[in-house]
């Protein structure tokens, strides 16, 4: 990895090198290249909390407590030494001149990966409840209580399917037994408090 991040001619296999071992090389120069590497990087945030703590110490020093700084504040004050604690070896740390941070998803941000790719979850949802003939809808407060959720699990927009796949597992099971049902609507009860949601018949009415 070394050589390629520096630059170097790699010989790639085009089909794949462990099922097709006779085929030729195609030889790549990796020099204008442009890798990224990224992670989670989970713990780094108490590495550099440790050494920031440390430059507060003293007369004439700026004094907090740890309670007031939030993780997206810590992480943008990584530095290679970081990075070296956290167990990169400095020979990679080195061939990566440039190194930034990504502050976490807010809530807005949250809402509008639910709801608005055009292959978003919820859109996912809706498409399998209308092979049953079934409209489905989520209120507002709905989405909410699953930004809310995810937010607190702090493992980002991944969080978001799996708290609705936990929700609508069950609901998706009953549905198909359910008859004259037209609509069902995920309210912030389905969510908070796993409560069953409400079921409109054809002409509106809430069916039991």
């Amino acid at each position: 990895m070394l050589k390629l991040l520096e630059g170097t001619i790699a010989g790639v296999p085009p089909k794949g090198g462990r099922k097709h071992p006779e085929q030729a090389l195609i030889n790549i120069n990796t020099k204008n290249i442009l890798f990224i590497c990224g992670g989670a990087f989970d713990g780094l945030e108490k590495i550099i909390e440790r050494r920031v703590a440390k430059s507060s110490m003293g007369f004439g020093s700026d004094i907090f407590s740890k309670s007031e700084i939030d993780n997206d504040t810590l992480i943008s004050q990584v530095e290679p030494d970081d990075l070296i604690h956290f167990g990169l070896i400095p020979e990679l740390i080195g061939r990566l001149p440039v190194i930034t941070t990504l502050s976490s998803l807010d809530k807005r941000t949250m809402l509008s990966i639910l709801t608005e790719p055009k292959n978003s979850i919820t859109k996912q949802y809706q498409k399998l409840f209308r092979m049953e003939g079934v409209d489905l809808e989520f209120t507002e407060d709905a989405l909410e209580s699953v930004v809310e959720l995810a937010m607190m699990r702090k493992t980002g927009a991944r969080a978001l399917r799996s708290i609705l796949e936990n929700i609508m597992l069950d609901i998706m099971y009953k549905i198909p037994s359910k008859e004259n049902v037209s609509n069902c609507i995920i309210t912030r009860e389905v969510i908070t408090e796993k409560k069953d949601p409400v079921y409109l018949s054809e002409n509106r009415r809430i069916i039991a």
